[in-house]
C-alpha cells in the first residue's frame, strides 16, 4: 500500500491546500480528470474515501488528513534532499528561506544580507515576516530554514538557537505625556495607562504582559496591531503607551522614548531545526551570522 500511495503524496497535500480538485490539478500541472481518478484509486487502495463534498469544493476525510500530515513531512524531507543534492554541486547558487520579526526588518536583516551577498552574490533569499510564534511554527513545519527571533532562545525540543545580541526595551509615550520628560520610568507607573500592544504571539506582547503581571496589574488595551510602526504611530497620536525597542536612527516625531527601571531587554537569536541537515548555502549563512561580533 505504501508503494501505491507514495507517488500521490503531492496530490493529497495539494487537495488539502486548495480544497478544490480543479485548483489542485492546476497546481500540479495535470488534467483535472487525472486528479479525480488518482484520488478515487487512492481511496480504493485505502478502503475508505479520501474526500467529501464541502460547499463548492471538497475537504479531506479524517483518514486523508492523517495521510496528508505524513505526506507533508515526507515531502519536506524529499525537498530538502533535492536542494542539498543540487546545491552540493554549486553551493554558491543556493537558496535560503529566512524568517524574522517585523521589528528586525528595519536594520538588522538588511545589514546581514548586504554583508553575506557581497561575498556570495549567487545565493538567493526568500524573506518571511511574522510574529515570533508564527516563525517558530514555520520553522518546525519545515517552511523556513532559519529564523531571527526575539526573545531567544526558543523553548522547543525541535529547535536550536544561537543568541546573537541583547536589545533594550523602552517606554514609548506621546511627547505630551506626563512621563515624556522623565529620565526613567517604572512599570508600576503605567498601571492606569492605556496600552497600544502587538497582538498575542509577538514576543514584545509576551514581555509586556509578563512585566505588567509582575507589577500586579493587567495592561488596559486600547489597540492591538501587527507592526511596531503602526504601534508607534498610535502612540504619537496620543492613543496609548507601548514598550518597544529604541527607534533607529532617533525617536520618531511625536514619541518620547523613556528608559525603564529596572532596565528591560530582550535577546535576539537565530533559530533552526535540530533534526534537519541544512543545505550548504543555509549552513554557510548561519555560520557567518553566528561568527559576527555583536
Amino acid at each position: 500500500m505504501t508503494a501505491q500511495l507514495a507517488p500521490q503524496l503531492a496530490l493529497l497535500t495539494a487537495l488539502r491546500r486548495t480544497t478544490n480538485v480543479t485548483r489542485a490539478a492546476e497546481l500540479l500541472g495535470v488534467p483535472q480528470p487525472t486528479v479525480s481518478r488518482r484520488i478515487s484509486a487512492l481511496g480504493e487502495a485505502l478502503g475508505a474515501p479520501l474526500t467529501v463534498p464541502d460547499g463548492r469544493g471538497i475537504r479531506l476525510t479524517r483518514a486523508a488528513e492523517l495521510l496528508a500530515d505524513a505526506a507533508e513531512r515526507a515531502l519536506a524531507d524529499v525537498d530538502a534532499g533535492v536542494r542539498q543534492a543540487r546545491e552540493e554541486v554549486d553551493p554558491e547558487s543556493g537558496h535560503v528561506v529566512l524568517g524574522f520579526l517585523h521589528l528586525l526588518g528595519r536594520s538588522l536583516v538588511p545589514t546581514l544580507l548586504r554583508g553575506y551577498r557581497a561575498d556570495h552574490p549567487g545565493v538567493r533569499f526568500t524573506l518571511v515576516q511574522g510574529s515570533r510564534q508564527d516563525m517558530v511554527d514555520r520553522l518546525t513545519s519545515g517552511e523556513l530554514d532559519l529564523a531571527l527571533l526575539a526573545p531567544a532562545p526558543v523553548d522547543d525540543p525541535l529547535l536550536d538557537t544561537a543568541v546573537l545580541s541583547e536589545q533594550e526595551i523602552f517606554l514609548s509615550v506621546p511627547t505630551s505625556h506626563r512621563l515624556a520628560d522623565r529620565e526613567c520610568a517604572a512599570i508600576e507607573d503605567l498601571k492606569d495607562e492605556e496600552f497600544v500592544l502587538l497582538e498575542t504571539g509577538y514576543g514584545l506582547r509576551t514581555i509586556t504582559d509578563e512585566l505588567c503581571a509582575a507589577a500586579g496589574f493587567a495592561p488596559k488595551i486600547a489597540f492591538e496591531g501587527q507592526e511596531s510602526d503602526t504601534v508607534r504611530g498610535l502612540v504619537a497620536a496620543g492613543l496609548g503607551v507601548a514598550l518597544l525597542p529604541r527607534f533607529e536612527p532617533g525617536s520618531p516625531a511625536g514619541v518620547a522614548e523613556v528608559p525603564l527601571v529596572p532596565s528591560v531587554g530582550r535577546t535576539i537569536g537565530l533559530a533552526w531545526r535540530k533534526d534537519v541537515v541544512l543545505p550548504p548555502a543555509v549552513l554557510r549563512f548561519r555560520e557567518q551570522v553566528r561568527a559576527q561580533r555583536w
